[in-house]
């Protein structure tokens, strides 16, 4: 009999041990809160890295996991331990199949009839739809059909055997401890990307605000721009010319046309210019239109006045800008273009930069649009141009394409016969490209494009314009001179 009464004293203590490490264990629980939001990382690891074939078990996870351990009626009411019972129950309505098929639309209020879509973009996730496709398309490669068809599937519209299979899958993840044939929820969450739900404001404000990238360049810098377990993996570095002893001013100048755009209506203002190109300080009024960043530096694109007052519209860079001065409308120092727009309600908008930009190759938009012919080695071509994004006008042509354009482009009979002659001792061989470029003349040129050119010297030619090829003659013999002695 004490033998018997000893082996039930040391089970009775190893079952009040275990209550007591499970009791300990749900109390460090009940502090722990899931806000994450779906993004590629995070679903990345559910999927077990199968992203693209699990995306929607990763989603359903996601949303498993907001059902265990959120903050707020999101969260199901269930004891320490539970089975998948349990979570069934209260996780749908009461006449939610207990069976082992597909559930039919059997209760408007019951989770199981909630698609994909309604599961991630609703006030509660706060997240931007389009931003969030737009990740997923880049990093999965699904087809953007496909993805829509996912969307509009009903979440839990699956068998028993798949929601246990969730289940199981979320203990192997680390996300439930499996024990005694029940369910428990952990003390620490297992390591993943995290972007919590009190990041979704800043999320949604920079998916907003990224818009001012590329499109692609601004989806890689939305899903990378958050650390990862607290490790920031992702930067990018720009060349940016500004000297430090006028990042101030500059910074003074960008701040004061905030306050300008915020104003209704946007007023005129009057610069001061150090202009590089006329090397001299020069007077303009013009309208501000916006700014950008482009080839080191930034630029306010402005209509009214240009340095040399032969254009309505120039770029100015903003450290090479000395003064500004805010005017009113009725100032009569407007220029006429400037006030008669105004008075029309027709000035002009960043999307007439953008569309005209869309139309040739430059910053300078305000310049002539010139065709311009390349000619590359075929090796160079295939390595670095080929594949590559320049422009929406810049694509590759046949070599009989390149005599046809020659013939009708090019109306000086002395150039054109030039340039058929060059062509005919050319290779058909090697790679020839068409661009549209902002092009005037020699003095009147995107500098940044020539810059783009010089690099790529000497396996390009070019063929077209005919002036842009002789100043690039008369650069290269100077330049071979100077090495050659």
């Amino acid at each position: 009999m004490a033998t018997s009464y000893t082996h039930l004293e040391e089970v009775s203590s190893k079952t009040l041990y275990l209550n007591i490490v499970i009791f300990i264990e749900i109390r460090l629980v009940s502090e722990l809160v899931f806000q994450d939001i779906p993004q590629v990382e995070l679903l990345q690891c559910l999927g077990r890295g199968y992203l693209k074939q699990n995306l929607l078990r990763a989603i359903r996870l996601w949303v498993w996991l907001r059902s265990l351990y959120a903050d707020n009626q999101d969260r199901v009411v269930l004891d320490d331990s539970f089975s998948y019972a349990n979570w069934r129950d209260a996780f749908f309505t009461p006449t939610h199949p207990k069976g082992e098929e597909i559930p039919l639309i059997h209760d408007s209020d019951c989770p199981c009839i909630k698609t994909t879509a309604q599961w991630l973009f609703n006030e509660k996730t706060g997240i931007v739809a389009s931003q969030w496709q737009k990740s997923i398309l880049a990093y999965t490669g699904i087809d953007a059909s496909a993805l829509d068809k996912l969307l509009q599937q009903r979440l839990f519209g699956v068998t028993r055997r798949s929601l246990q299979a969730d289940l199981e899958i979320l203990a192997q993840l680390g996300w439930l401890v499996y024990k005694y044939q029940k369910y428990y929820r952990v003390y620490e969450f297992p390591p993943r990307p995290i972007t919590a739900k009190d990041d979704v404001t800043a999320t949604k404000i920079g998916a907003y605000e990224l818009n001012f990238m590329h499109e692609d360049l601004a989806a890689i810098a939305e899903y990378h721009s958050q650390k990862i377990n607290g490790v920031q993996r992702f930067f990018l570095k720009l060349d940016y010319v500004i000297p430090h002893s006028t990042l101030d001013a500059v910074e003074d100048l960008e701040c004061e046309l905030r306050q300008l755009w915020a104003k209704t209506p946007v007023p005129p203002i009057e610069l001061t210019y150090g202009s590089a190109r006329l090397r001299d300080k020069v007077d303009c009024i013009v309208y501000p239109v916006c700014i950008y960043y482009v080839q080191r530096a930034v630029y306010l694109c402005a209509y009214g006045q240009s340095p040399q007052k032969q254009s309505d519209w120039y770029n100015f860079r903003l450290d090479h800008i000395q003064s500004m001065t805010c005017l009113e409308w009725t100032n009569l120092k407007l220029p006429l273009n400037l006030l008669r727009d105004y008075q029309k309600t027709s000035l002009p908008t960043p999307d007439y930069i953008a569309l005209e930009m869309s139309k040739a190759w430059g910053f300078d938009f305000y310049l002539p649009s010139q065709l311009m012919l390349l000619r590359f080695e075929r090796e160079f071509c295939d390595r670095y141009i080929k594949g590559t994004e320049r422009h929406e006008t810049f694509k590759e042509i046949s070599y009989d394409e390149v005599k046809r354009l020659i013939q009708c482009e090019i109306k000086q009979p002395q150039q054109q016969q030039a340039l058929l002659t060059i062509l005919s001792k050319r290779s058909p061989t090697d790679a020839y490209y068409q661009v549209f470029i902002r092009y005037q003349d020699h003095q009147h040129r995107d500098n940044n494009i020539v810059m783009r050119l010089r690099a790529w010297q000497p396996k390009v030619e070019v063929l077209t314009p005919w002036d842009l090829r002789q100043s690039f003659a008369v650069d290269i013999a100077t330049q071979f001179q100077m090495y050659h002695n």
